[in-house]
């Protein structure tokens, strides 16, 4: 599993500075104000050593050890951007970025420990969850699609459209699936949607009868309708990469666990209710 995940992770990056090779208008939305290019640049070759070189390694190799130094890359290159932002009030998409790949590793190295069921009631369970769902849509479906906007040049702003019907319309959706998808897993799961605070049962009520990750459906949805509302490509690439992550990276992890505490009745599941798109 990590092996797949060091491997995207280490061609993500490649793509990325390919990009800022090819382009200058990419290169320019993630410059800081004030920070000359040849700064920027000076990190090609850190990159290229500790997170790429490191991270072909760790796909290839068993040594956790190297999970922890590209783990520091990630720490060191976050705290700088950030550092950078606060300084010049610009560069937030590099921020985030790196907040993200941050995050990202941080999965990998502490995966086995993310994983723990609930030990809450059903009100308190309930609470948490919806908690969860407008920290984790406000960040996901605000805060990056904004970013995002300002960084490319777009307004944050509705207009009247076909586009904009049809993603409103998707989005309300894709909202209501993933609020169905959380009460069922409240319900009949005794947990949340959050791995930290997961579920004590199977869920196979609800949307779960037609697939195994709504709610991954539901959030993926959910970006391609902002998408849609803001035509922006920007907003379309982070909702597809987010979809190739939660497939290649989180998935596998998840379903580890899920055979790790269910099971033959989960394994039984897996093989009739299919991934993304349901099937007779």
């Amino acid at each position: 599993m990590k092996e797949t995940a060091y491997l995207f992770q280490a061609a993500l990056l490649c793509l990325w500075w390919a990009g800022l090779s090819i382009s200058s208008e990419f290169f320019a939305v993630f410059q800081f104000d004030g920070i000359p290019s040849v700064s920027f640049w000076s990190f090609f070759g850190a990159d290229l050593i500790f997170i790429v070189s490191l991270s072909l390694i760790r796909a290839y190799s068993k040594r956790v050890q190297i999970e922890f130094v590209i783990l520091g890359a990630f720490g060191y290159a976050t705290i700088y951007c950030w550092n950078a932002s606060f300084l010049t009030s610009s560069g937030y998409l590099s921020s985030g970025v790196m907040t993200l790949g941050l995050a990202y590793n941080i999965f990998l190295c502490f995966s086995s420990f993310l994983f723990r069921s609930s030990s809450s009631g059903l009100l308190l369970n309930s609470t948490k969850t919806m908690v969860q769902i407008v920290c984790i849509w406000s960040v996901a479906l605000i805060v990056i699609p904004f970013v995002l906007l300002d960084s490319f040049g777009n307004e944050f702003s509705l207009k009247s459209g076909l586009s904009t019907a049809i993603g409103a319309g998707l989005f309300l959706l894709a909202s209501l699936l993933g609020l169905a998808s959380a009460f069922f897993m409240v319900r009949d799961g005794a947990g949340t949607p959050l791995p930290l605070d997961q579920t004590n049962k199977l869920v196979v009520s609800g949307p779960y009868r037609f697939v195994r990750n709504p709610m991954a459906v539901a959030g993926i949805s959910q970006g391609l309708a902002i998408a849609l509302i803001f035509q922006s490509v920007a907003i379309l690439v982070y909702s597809l990469l987010g979809a190739l992550i939660w497939h290649l990276v989180v998935r596998p992890f998840e379903e580890a666990d899920m055979v790790t505490r269910f099971g033959e009745p989960y394994l039984e599941y897996r093989s009739k209710v299919a991934c993304w798109i349901p099937r007779r």
